[in-house]
């Protein structure tokens, strides 16, 4: 059954993670990271809860306005970096000049979007871009145009419609004037786009592609079902040494990037959090309790309760990365790769696990992610609590982790009970050839 399956989904899965595009997007949303877990550490820090008691309300109302610049710099503008990113990067996967494929990227997008900010009483005020097109709304519309003005600029440089200069020009000088005329086409193409909307349906892109793409597909990502099917193939790819995040998580990290915004939009206005899975909900509670597929309880309930040599010292090499949620020793040194007495509490554990928090964040027991980005390396306990906002966010990690011992616990039993056996008979074995060594000698 196995190969079968890995005759199926190993060529899909190589093309999936050697695609373009997907590899692009991953890679422009890495980007962010650094920029989006400062502003994210700086909203924690405004969130303390004893600080407002502590200073007065005066106090922590100038406090909190002054730090505030830093979200703002960093996660509410996430799409600007975003489209950066994957001009940059698409522009650099073709091999012509990728920092103006990115900023290229950006103009384009930047030609589509209304500098109109309409107030609560009707009023508009002009030439004022209103922070939701370049942050959490726009993030659909900023990936698709960011890779067709990439493609464009490409095609227009491969071609030779540049501008060459003579030797001796400075390379900076050079390298600006042959990506002129690849500029003005590009924009030229998007500023004719948004001519043609505005005249002919009276509206604007990022609306449209708001409400006929991105809602409905952050609609359907923001569902258990889908969540599991993802979190499934994770798991089913890694069992055959695929890497499951980088494949899965490129088409899936636009939406919960995207859901996790919105929370984090709600969460600085006071609003209730709208969404209960985003990116944090996946990465805080499967990957975040010792790396995929939460094998920090396998690696403790190895070194507490079985017997094994040779399990006690992979579990020794894998506890200290383990605890960083690091866990490609575990994966390759147990081996959780290609063992099919392994493969019923790898790719169940996580699941159950999910539907477990998704049950605690839906009653209230715990809060939902708030949109903060949580570095995936932060270790079990606190990334539930930064993420959540709440202690119960630690302890439901914990309890998750419980979970975990009990579905593994019995297969691993086996696995040890196996291990030992064959122990033995190699220490008889030996035994056996150094007593014969000994009666030779005599």
């Amino acid at each position: 059954m196995f190969e079968k399956l890995s005759r199926i989904l190993i060529p899909i899965a190589g093309k999936l993670n050697n695609n373009r595009y997907l590899t692009v997007l991953r890679d422009a949303f890495m980007l962010s990271f650094p920029l989006t877990v400062f502003g994210s550490i700086i909203v924690v820090i405004i969130n303390l809860p004893f600080l407002k008691g502590w200073m007065g309300d005066g106090n922590y109302a100038t406090f909190s306005s002054l730090l505030n610049i830093a979200p703002n710099a960093t996660l509410n503008i996430m799409t600007l970096f975003v489209i950066v990113g994957i001009g940059y990067y698409l522009s650099r996967s073709y091999k012509v000049e990728p920092i103006f494929g990115g900023m290229i990227a950006l103009a384009s997008f930047l030609m589509l979007t209304p500098f109109v900010l309409t107030q609560e009483s009707g009023a508009t005020i002009a030439g004022v871009i209103p922070v939701d097109r370049i942050g959490a709304k726009g993030m659909f519309l900023g990936m698709i145009v960011a890779f067709i003005a990439a493609e464009i600029y490409r095609k227009v440089t491969q071609r030779n419609f540049v501008i060459k200069m003579p030797p001796g020009v400075p390379p900076a000088v050079a390298k600006s004037f042959a990506a002129l005329l690849p500029a003005c086409i590009t924009l030229g193409i998007f500023l004719i786009i948004n001519v043609v909307v505005t005249l002919t349906l009276h509206n604007n892109l990022h609306d449209l592609i708001y409400h006929a793409v991105q809602a409905p597909l952050v609609h359907l990502g923001s569902g258990i079902i889908p969540t599991l099917i993802a979190i499934f193939f994770v798991q089913l790819l890694w069992f055959f040494g695929l890497h499951g995040q980088i494949i899965i998580n490129s088409v899936m990290d636009p939406i919960w990037n995207t859901l996790a915004l919105e929370n984090y939009e709600a969460y600085s206005k006071g609003a209730e959090l709208p969404h209960i899975i985003t990116k944090q909900f996946v990465d805080i509670y499967t990957v975040g309790i010792g790396g995929t597929g939460m094998t920090l309880a396998v690696v403790l309930s190895i070194l507490i309760f079985l017997k094994s040599k040779q399990l006690k010292q992979v579990s020794k090499l894998a506890l200290g990365p383990g605890l960083f949620n690091v866990n490609e020793p575990v994966i390759f040194g147990l081996p959780i790769v290609m063992n099919p007495l392994i493969f019923v509490p790898w790719v169940i554990s996580p699941m159950i696990v999910t539907l477990i928090t998704y049950f605690a964040m839906t009653t209230g027991i715990v809060p939902p992610p708030n949109g903060i980005q949580v570095p995936w390396t932060m270790p079990l306990f606190f990334s539930g609590m930064m993420a959540t906002g709440s202690l119960m966010g630690g302890v439901l990690q914990l309890f998750n982790m419980a979970v975990v011992f009990v579905i593994w616990f019995p297969f691993l039993k086996i696995i040890d009970r196996m291990n030992v056996r064959k122990e033995q008979e190699e220490e008889l074995s030996q035994a056996a050839i150094a007593g014969k060594d000994q009666t030779v000698g005599m």
